[in-house]
């Protein structure tokens, strides 16, 4: 059984006053906005403690805490490729707005085309704030003998490559999958249940290749070198990453482009009976995102800048529904690969 660590969050006095409008808000689901939120927001979050949808939680909730006048703490499940975080939280968490989830939601809409959990997106929840877009990586250790994307290839066509990825049903695995179903190469994907793990893995050679969102990889850029980004047009961070080439331009492929995206997720209930508090919601999300004090918190966990990507409600079902349609799309690898074929 997975256990769960909750670390509470300081708080933030001060703050910027709800709008007038949503101050003569009548009570919604036994709060008004007057006193929502009226204690302490949890968050769920379907991966390891330390990893990168912590850190940059913790960043966000900096400035959204200081605007909402609250408190945030977390707990972490990071089971079955994010399932159980997810499960948790959809029928164990009230539905009282105090209750969210912070997840990556390219991952995570891939393991629920995969493995189709018994919970309905976006019946029972939805997502409402976007925060990034980080493209999927494969890197390496700086001492590996393996210093190339080529190399890489020519290796896994020789033996199936010991491959670290945070959890199967991510975009990480559907590139590798695509890339040893085009190069007639094998990977052996292994999950770690999160990024700092993975990346445990890769430094001390349990692993021989990693692959992950890049901007994780990108703070420990002494220990990791990036040999291939899995974009079609452009590497966003080749300044950071040594240029390291589009994998599609080196072998002639036409993998999509996989990047995953994290964003706060709450109940469609709640944020359909209350409507207006949820739109609060939304906009101070907004204001948060855009605020000096999250992009100052932002760059002190190392990853930079460019990443951030804001994007509410509708952009965000739109990501999730293009990714489901993307798993289904590679359904059948992922899930034989699950199996251990």
């Amino acid at each position: 059984m997975t256990t769960s660590n909750s670390v509470a969050r300081r708080t933030f006095c001060g703050g910027l006053a709800a709008s007038a409008g949503v101050l003569a808000t009548a009570p919604f689901g036994g709060a008004n906005a007057q006193t929502y939120p009226g204690r302490r927001i949890s968050v769920v979050i379907p991966t390891g403690q330390g990893g990168g949808a912590e850190r940059l939680a913790r960043a966000f909730d900096d400035a959204w805490g200081k605007i909402l006048k609250t408190q945030f703490e977390y707990s972490f499940y990071p089971g079955a490729s994010g399932q159980i975080g997810y499960e948790l939280f959809v029928k164990r968490r009230p539905k009282d707005g105090h209750n969210m989830l912070f997840g990556n939601m390219g991952p995570e809409m891939i393991m629920y085309t995969t493995q189709k959990p018994d919970y309905n997106f976006p019946r029972d929840f939805i997502y409402f704030s976007m925060v990034d877009i980080d493209d999927s990586i494969v890197f390496v250790s700086r001492t590996s003998p393996l210093k190339t994307i080529e190399q890489v290839v020519d290796a896994a066509k020789k033996r199936p490559l010991n491959v670290a990825v945070s959890r199967i049903p991510h975009p990480c695995s559907i590139g590798l999958l695509a890339l040893g179903e085009a190069t007639k190469s094998r990977y052996n994907l292994i999950p770690y249940g999160g990024g700092n793990p993975t990346y445990i893995a890769v430094l001390n050679g349990e692993a021989e290749v990693g692959s992950l969102p890049m901007t994780g990889v990108l703070t420990l850029s002494e220990k990791f070198k990036v040999i291939g980004v899995f974009n079609r047009t452009k590497n966003n961070f080749a300044e950071l990453s040594d240029n390291a080439p589009l994998i599609n331009k080196v072998f002639g492929t036409d993998i999509p482009d996989l990047y995953s995206a994290r964003a706060w997720a709450i109940h469609t209930e709640w944020a359909d009976k209350n409507p207006k508090l949820f739109a609060m919601l939304e906009r101070t999300a907004e204001e948060a995102h855009a605020s000096p004090l999250f992009r100052d918190a932002y760059k002190k966990t190392g990853a930079p800048p460019n990443a951030l990507y804001y994007g509410d409600r509708a952009a965000c079902t739109k990501y999730a529904l293009e990714t489901i349609e993307l798993a289904r799309r590679y359904e059948s690898v992922l899930t034989a690969k699950q199996g251990g074929k």
